[in-house]
Order: structure tokens, then sequence, then C-alpha cells
């Protein structure tokens, strides 16, 4: 297994060739590179590539996601997905933006993250009880907006507050 950090303009570079699995979190930004394959739930900040000889299977988020190689499972993408041409993606995507290279394989559902969502999407994009959301929302714990009788979270605030560790389910 190699593993390489190296600390540039307080961004941390990972370059992951091995075989993992298992749930890997990270809270500061790093540009993190898969050259091996990884089974899990992996949830990045900063920048993700998985390599052109990698298989990766599970949930996976990150801000910018490249995919290279070979993709199943639930991918979002925060700020922008890249799907290379050799790449083969088989599952549910959630980009805010898409780039496909003439030549990649998409199997699956996508839906394009919006800046701002209602409580019944929150709740999906969570994975947690409408009824949660809603509580959530009337007692301030999460960070939205009431216009009238409905709910408007923005998606940049509500991954800050996830990040921050404040959420509880």
């Amino acid at each position: 297994m190699a593993f390489n950090a190296k600390k540039k303009m307080d961004v941390k570079i990972l370059d992951v060739d091995a075989s993992m699995q298992g749930n890997l979190s990270f809270k500061d930004p790093v540009n993190l590179r898969i050259n091996g394959s990884f089974d899990g739930n992996l949830d990045a900040r900063g920048n993700l590539t998985i390599g052109p000889s990698s298989t990766v299977k599970g949930d996976v988020s990150g801000d910018n996601v490249i995919v290279g190689g070979k993709f199943n499972g639930k991918l979002v993408a925060r700020e922008m997905l890249t799907l290379l041409p050799n790449s083969v993606v088989e599952g549910d995507i959630f980009p805010a933006r898409l780039n496909v290279a003439e030549g990649a394989v998409l199997e699956g559902r996508c839906s394009m993250l919006r800046d701002f969502m209602n409580a019944e999407e929150l709740s999906r994009y969570l994975e947690v009880d409408l009824n949660s959301v809603l509580e959530w929302a009337g007692s301030g714990k999460v960070p939205g907006i009431k216009e009238g009788e409905t709910w408007k979270f923005e998606r940049k605030s509500i991954d800050a507050w996830v990040a921050s560790g404040k959420i509880s389910k």
C-alpha cells in the first residue's frame, strides 16, 4: 500500500494506491486520488479523483469529483462531476454540474443538485426522516429560510452545517 501525504497551500494531497474498504470522511479540504480499489463510504471535501485503473463501490461524495475508472453506487459532487472517456459509472449520481467526455458510460439515474432544496429534498439529501428536518427547521437547529408555509435550504449552508458536526440524527 502506497500512501503519500503532502501539505500544499493548506490542502492535503493524498495518493492512495491500495485495496481498501470501510468508511472515510475528511472535514478539511484534500486532493484525494484513488488508484486501487475502494469499497465503502467516502466523504471528501475538496477534490477526489478515481484513477483510470481504479474500482470504487459505495456511497461517495466530494466537492469536485473526477471518474476515470469504474464506479458503482451513489455519487454526490457538490460542485462538479467529470466523467473521463474510459470511465464506467453505474448507480445514482447527484452533481451540481456535470461534464461527460465522449466514451464515458453512465448507467443509472442523474439528478442535478440545485442551490436550494425544500424540506423533502433535504430529507433525501441527508437521508433522514422528513419530520426530523421539519423539527430541526422549526427549532433553528438547521440553517433554513421559511417562506410562507414552506422551508427553503441553501445547499452550501447545509453542507457547512453537516461538516461542522452539528447534525444529530
